[in-house]
């Protein structure tokens, strides 16, 4: 086996573990799969990772960094204040049509860290995670536009984190792609009201 930063290490571990737990769920999915997915043997795991736990807290940050910063790459001023805001919501739309399991996955994570003592931190610094790129996404919004919000920030990212929560859920069980489309639209309409547009 070639020799690797541990760096490295982590992010093929982490990358094997969300392709093994989008395919076969949180709770099927063993350390030793993981490994087994990753190509490398159980003692690199735990020379990367002190536990299971943390690596489900790196692949939480991993899918959710992976998708802010394509939304963050992709925020640029448009023609109006709702036009950016949509296209904005439309760049994470676009992930998750192409990566379902993945967001599929956010869920599960979040039901599993709920239900497992001792796990339970876990869910809410997801949730934190959420609400803390919500709010650098929103300011990069606003920064681009040269507005400032009607409503304080922390208010707005949780307002935001709530609602792509909610659609990206309802998209995964219903699969009704004109409805997303819609309910888009909607939530870039009320987003340009809460910024002041």
């Amino acid at each position: 086996m070639a020799r690797m930063p541990s760096a490295e290490r982590r992010r093929q571990l982490v990358e094997a573990a969300v392709r093994a737990m989008a395919r076969d769920g949180v709770a099927r999915t063993t350390t030793r799969s993981i490994c087994a997915e990753a190509g490398v043997s159980l003692s690199v795991f735990h020379y990367c990772f002190d536990s299971k736990q943390a690596l489900l807290e790196a692949v939480i940050t991993s899918i959710t960094d992976t998708f802010v910063a394509d939304v963050s790459a992709h925020v640029e001023p448009k023609a109006t204040l709702r036009e950016t805001v949509r296209g904005a919501l439309g760049t994470y739309w676009e992930h998750v049509t192409a990566h379902p399991a993945e967001h599929m996955l956010t869920y599960e994570l979040t039901q599993h860290a709920l239900r497992k003592q001792g796990f339970e931190h876990l869910a809410q610094a997801q949730y934190e995670q959420y609400v803390a790129s919500g709010a650098a996404l929103l300011e990069q919004v606003c920064a681009v536009c040269e507005i400032e919000p009607r409503v304080p920030m922390t208010v707005l990212a949780h307002l935001l984190a709530a609602m792509i929560d909610g659609l990206t859920l309802q998209y995964l069980v219903l699969g009704d792609e004109r409805t997303a489309e819609a309910l888009l639209d909607a939530t870039a309409e009320q987003f340009v009201t809460l910024l002041g547009g």
